[in-house]
Parts: structure tokens; sequence; C-alpha cells
């Protein structure tokens, strides 16, 4: 079916208690393995990109993957812009066809990261694309994505002033969660997602969630998280599914072969973090959304 956008999907999440994944692709067999899983568990399915993947091919080759992919699929796919970090990049996203654009101005001040979401927002929504913001500073370090300093927490007054000022359809919240890999185990704020969950009409995201334990990412759901963020470990099971290969056989120089692994590994984890959020089952043609 065509892409999506996410618009519908974390609504329809938010109305019947699930979240939808999101996952981050970088090559041909990631996006192959995220419809494949999708498929096999009829659940719906983001599919995202950041700044620097973008940068290693560009915007037009990853959406053609993902449109190729999704319209042999029979569940919703989205193809969404993961923290853009900048007006033009957000609209070149939006020229390419993605259908969701996150603008990340968590980096910049307060009024600054008003002003830019903003701005998206007037720019995206005659199209009908949706956008997606972030407040607080979800931490660590993963490409070009770093948690920078200070107090990281989303308070859930400005939460509910941003959304109200910049009119966007869901927001990233920063409640203890981390990019790249965790060195020991997260501790999440939970009471404080409730207390944004209470003044915040709109779904929220958590970003950062490769290694948080399943039941951590539940309890987040039960509490109104509607969007998921997977990256890191599916980098890790494709890279392993390779090395997998090359180490059994060294001399093989089919890149088929050895990526197939990979792409076998992705979908594994991938058909795993869909129940972990609930929405097996969950997929839906628009006219029934």
């Amino acid at each position: 079916m065509p892409l999506v956008t996410t618009k519908e999907l974390l609504l329809d999440a938010q109305r019947c208690g699930y979240a939808v994944g999101a996952f981050n692709v970088e090559n041909m067999e990631m996006v192959q393995a995220v419809v494949a899983a999708a498929q096999e568990l009829n659940s719906p399915v983001i599919m995202q990109t950041t700044p620097s993947t973008v940068k290693y091919a560009d915007l037009a080759y990853f959406y053609a993957n993902v449109k190729t992919a999704a319209d042999k699929a029979s569940v919703p796919v989205v193809m969404h812009l993961d923290h853009g970090n900048s007006f033009d990049l957000a609209m070149q996203a939006l020229r390419a066809g993605y259908t969701s654009i996150m603008i990340d101005g968590s980096h910049d001040g307060y009024e600054e990261n008003i002003a830019v979401s903003k701005a998206v927002v007037r720019a995206c929504h005659p199209s009908g694309v949706p956008v997606e913001a972030e407040l607080g500073k979800v931490g660590g370090k993963e490409d070009d994505l770093d948690g920078g300093e200070g107090n990281p927490y989303t308070d859930p007054l400005e939460a509910k002033e941003f959304v109200e000022r910049t009119g966007v359809d869901s927001l990233a919240v920063a409640i203890g969660t981390a990019h790249g890999i965790y060195s020991g185990t997260p501790k999440l704020d939970v009471e404080r997602l409730s207390e944004i969950r209470k003044v915040v009409s709109i779904p929220l995201v958590l970003h950062g969630t490769s290694g948080v334990p399943d039941e951590a990412v539940q309890e987040c759901i039960r509490r109104g998280i509607c969007k998921v963020n997977y990256a890191t470990d599916l980098r890790i099971a494709f890279s392993r599914g390779v090395k997998a290969v090359l180490e059994k056989n060294p001399d093989i120089i089919d890149p088929k072969k050895y990526n197939a692994q990979g792409r076998e590994e992705v979908r594994q984890y991938v058909m795993s973090k869909i129940k972990v959020c609930g929405s097996e089952g969950k997929a839906r043609t628009l006219e029934h959304i």
C-alpha cells in the first residue's frame, strides 16, 4: 500500500493503548527486514533516517527503498525523518516525499525550539504531513546526536505550553533514556511521564530505547508513549549476522550472502520489539482508521 503518515497511526495507538515501533534503517536489507517483520505480525511500522544516515547517501535513496517496500506491503508503512536538525533538512525531506518529519530543536533555547518547530509545522501541515518535536534532551551520543549538558528532563508545564504554541502532532520527551549503548540499566522517570501525559494530549514519543528493558518500555506505553524508537540495536543485530557468516567462511565475496544473515537478524529483532510495543495485529488500511 502507499506510504502513510504517522498522524492517524499514533492517534489509534493512543486510543487503544499500544505503541508503534519506529526503526532506523541504514541500507536496503534493513528496510526489507523491518517490512518483513511488520508483515508477519500484521503491524503498522515506522521507518526512519537520521541526518547522518542521510549524509551517507541522501534522502532520495532512502525514500526510494522504503517506498518500494511499502508499495509491496499490505501493512501501513511510514517514512519518517528522525532528529531533523534544521528547517532546511526538514523541507528537503518534505519535498523528497517523507510522510512524517521530526524537527529537533532541543539543543537550542526554549524559545528557539518553539520558533523552529512552529515554522516546520506551518510548512508541513498544508501537505498533510505531521511533525514531531523534542523537548528536553535525550542523553548519550550516537552519530551526530549528542545529548548535551544541563538538565535533560522534560518539564511537564513547559511541554504543555510548547505543544500549544507550536501545533506539533507528537512530542518526544526526555525521561532518562539515551542514544547509543548504555553502560548500565537506565533508570526512567516514569512518574514524570505520567505528569506530562496529564497536561499534553498529543501522542508522546520515547527515544533512545535500544537497551531499555522491555518491561520498562511497556510501562512507558501504559503511561502514554505511542511511538518507540529503536536504532542502535538494529545496527548490532545486522552486524552480528554479517560477522557470523564471515567468521564461518572468511573467503565469501558475495555481499548478498552475508547481508542476508544481517537482514534475518534484524527481522527477528524487529519482530520482538513489535510485540513489546503491542502493535501485533493492529495493521489497518487508512479507510479503517
